[in-house]
């Protein structure tokens, strides 16, 4: 833990992990009330404007969750259809979002500074994702596609997106307050953490499950508030998303990366982010070149844990 985060008096605590836990099941249960909640009432608003019935017509099938059927950022636009040819919300991302940033400011046991660094970088990446989702194609991607085309003069909506998230994650690491060699590494790293999740919502579940992998451990130690907000909304989410109800979309999973990314900012040491900064970058360029589905798929802990849940 951070000497620069600790509160007045905790050095004094017989059991300062005890308190911490109990902190985090308070967040991971405001963080679950919330997302529940927002995406509940994001469905229904779908429903009611789609005729409570009537959804958007199904799009040919497609060999990854990123087809955006046409018609612009209207209610339509928040619709996908995914890997096996379901149609399937994506309001799930804004759900988690709020969740993570409505029990980031509530959390007790967090210095001011955390909530605001943590609430930003996920929701700064929220709204970059959503704006991806919405207005975005399926022209160029990963990073080569995206720096090729700006290569040519064309600016696409993931260019925008990673230097949106890129500017809001720095903004995030800047509210820690530290020197600038650690703004820039922490900025790094909640931006690299957010592209990475987001590479794995390709399968039902799979980019929460990685979410509730990463952040469950640190329930355990003094990181748990920090950490509680992505363990809560995921969990509340999880259900849905298995069930092929919804997706993350580049909102959510670019949210839930990015609140991963704020986490490790606020409480692990400098050699810790570094290392997780390279793992995580080593992992994003490694995506250019294999696909984590076949890896995924060919390794049979990782396929049966991809698996489980799932309806089929």
């Amino acid at each position: 833990m951070d000497p620069s985060f600790q509160r007045p008096g905790a050095g004094r605590r017989r059991n300062p992990v005890s308190a911490s836990a109990v902190q985090g099941l308070v967040g991971a249960a405001v963080a679950a009330a919330a997302a529940r909640t927002a995406y509940t009432l994001l469905t229904r608003a779908a429903a009611d404007r789609d005729g409570a019935a009537e959804s958007p017509p199904a799009a040919e099938p497609a060999p990854a969750a990123e087809t955006a059927p046409a018609g612009g950022p209207g209610p339509a636009a928040w619709w996908r259809t995914n890997f096996r040819g379901r149609r399937v919300t994506l309001q799930e991302g804004p759900a988690l979002a709020s969740g993570v940033c409505a029990a980031s400011l509530l959390t007790p046991g967090l210095d001011p500074r955390v909530r605001a660094a943590t609430a930003l970088a996920a929701a700064g990446a929220a709204a970059f994702g959503a704006y991806d989702d919405l207005a975005g194609s399926a022209d160029a991607r990963g990073l080569r596609g995206h720096l090729g085309a700006l290569a040519r003069g064309r600016v696409t909506t993931g260019a925008v997106k990673m230097a949106g998230i890129g500017a809001t994650g720095l903004a995030a690491a800047a509210l820690l307050r530290r020197g600038p060699l650690d703004t820039l590494v922490d900025g790094a790293l909640i931006a690299a953490g957010a592209n990475l999740v987001n590479l794995f919502d390709l399968r039902p579940g799979r980019a929460v499950k990685l979410g509730l992998l990463a952040a469950l451990p640190g329930l355990a130690s003094p990181a748990a508030p920090v950490l509680a907000p992505t363990v809560g909304a995921c969990a509340a989410l999880l259900p849905d998303d298995l069930a092929e109800r919804s997706m993350l979309g580049d909102a959510g999973a670019n949210a839930l990366g990015a609140a991963l990314g704020a986490a490790a900012a606020a409480r692990a040491p400098r050699p810790v982010r570094l290392a997780l900064l390279g793992g995580v970058v080593a992992l994003t360029l490694a995506s250019e070149v294999t696909s984590f589905s076949r890896v995924i798929d060919r390794v049979p802990p990782l396929r049966a844990l991809d698996r489980w849940g799932r309806c089929a």
